[in-house]
């Protein structure tokens, strides 16, 4: 009997669906929609990505996937590009933000952008007398080899040397 040598309809349904709702959709409700059996539908779905049993289909995910992938493929010069182009459209209707925003967004999701959070813990006016000397004792201590002063001395006499001041 052997393999078959092309793609049945639901095949190919089957395939576009699952890649154009992907992380949308589950396999098995893309072979329901394909027109597969709702009881048997997960099974066939798993078949149907199974290169052993059905390569054909397989080989058309792949091409599928490949076809979007460079269909929506998000490069500095086409985020360039289209953010240009939206500027150009955003000053004609006036909508800055919303067409900044959403370059932004493909910027971001292309690794264009870093965006760094930084937490500060124990703000130093909220801290006790006793809070700020035991944690200046700390810095001193972590770096002896850096600092060239006694910690008791500088809590004694904080004014820094004038060679230092300016």
């Amino acid at each position: 009997m052997g393999l078959p040598k092309k793609l049945t309809e639901m095949q190919m349904k089957f395939a576009q669906l699952l890649v154009t709702n992907e992380g949308r959709k589950t396999p098995t409700e893309c072979a329901v929609e394909a027109g597969y059996e709702k009881d048997s539908a997960a099974v066939r779905a798993s078949e149907l990505r199974n290169p052993n049993k059905f390569p054909l289909v397989v080989k058309y995910i792949g091409e599928l996937r490949d076809e979007y992938q460079k269909k929506y493929e998000v490069t500095f010069a086409n985020h360039i590009a289209e953010l240009a182009k939206l500027r150009d459209e955003a000053r004609e209707k006036g909508a800055w933000s919303a067409a900044g925003n959403m370059e932004i967004a493909r910027g971001k999701a292309a690794g264009l952008y870093i965006e760094q959070k930084i937490i500060h813990h124990n703000k130093v006016q909220d801290m006790t007398i006793d809070e700020l000397k035991a944690k200046m004792k700390k810095i001193f201590e972590d770096n002896k080899g850096l600092i060239e002063a006694d910690f008791e001395e500088v809590l004694e006499n904080p004014t820094p040397p004038k060679d230092l001041i300016n």
